[in-house]
């Protein structure tokens, strides 16, 4: 049994693999990472400024510190293990004991603040004090400010507030583009359809000149695309002009015009006796 695939039939079965890969692709890497951090207020508000920080996740952000003799580095990652360490959202890591880290914010305890062009994203839950801020859990607060210069900026360390007897924190900060507000465009729809018919005359004018003159070898005004119709083209605007604004109805009969005596006066007969024989 012999069977005859036609062509239309072959274009409808690759499209059909086409949709699928597209579909396949979509379901494996369109994912959300931000829905690993567990927000203690489930807002749709602070989901979708959770969701602004989208490009930032699965990446480690480091800065080293030093201050007298304290040495310490901090890692952050967004909705992941910070430093490998699992549901730390924020760590420290002091160089004299790097094998030993203090989790200062868990992203299994999130809370999240967004504005025009920065997110306050704030860890909580972390290792206690062992003798400041009343033996309270550690919390992150990180800082994103709109860089649009910037995709993922340098993790940098404002201050570490524990000074106080409750709520203390270590404040982050970090620039990206991520929470920048969306460009808008300062160009009115006149603008843009004048900027456009400027484009297209250009692309005319030279595109024309070139071709008049190294395709048709036309020298001196010739070479101006359509020279004919242009030269015509008042010619042409005072016929519309004509058409359109005179009131004269253009097919009627001429006047009548009286003629002048002079005209109708007959001419002199002439005379052609001498020509009969006699």
């Amino acid at each position: 049994m012999k069977v005859i695939s036609s062509p239309s039939g072959g274009s409808i079965l690759v499209w059909t693999l086409a949709v699928q890969l597209v579909l396949c692709w979509n379901g494996v890497y369109a994912t959300d990472n931000t829905k690993d951090c567990k927000l203690l207020s489930e807002s749709d508000t602070e989901q979708k400024v959770l969701k602004r920080l989208e490009p930032l996740t699965r990446k480690n952000f480091t800065v080293e510190t030093k201050e007298d003799s304290e040495s310490y580095t901090y890692v952050f990652q967004l909705c992941g293990d910070a430093g490998g360490v699992p549901g730390a959202g924020v760590i420290q890591v002091d160089k004299k004991t790097p094998k030993k880290h203090v989790v200062i914010g868990m992203y299994n305890e999130t809370k999240v603040l967004g504005g025009s062009g920065w997110v306050m994203l704030i860890y909580g839950n972390g290792d206690a004090y062992v003798s400041r801020c009343s033996k309270e859990r550690r919390n992150a607060i990180i800082m994103i400010s709109c860089s649009r210069t910037t995709d993922m900026g340098q993790l940098k360390v404002v201050e570490e507030e524990r000074k106080r007897n409750r709520e203390c924190f270590y404040l982050f900060e970090l620039d990206s583009s991520a929470v920048c507000p969306p460009v808008q465009s300062h160009f009115s729809t006149g603008s843009i359809i004048l900027i456009i018919a400027f484009c297209l005359l250009a692309v005319y004018l030279v595109g024309g000149f070139l071709y008049q003159r190294l395709i048709v070898g036309a020298k001196g005004m010739e070479q101006f695309p359509n020279y004919a119709f242009w030269a015509d083209f008042g010619n042409l605007t005072a016929d519309g002009c004509d058409f359109v604004c005179r009131s004269r109805n253009r097919e009627a009969a001429p006047a009548y015009r009286g003629v002048t005596a002079e005209a109708l006066a007959e001419e002199p007969e002439e005379r052609d006796d001498h020509l009969l024989p006699m």
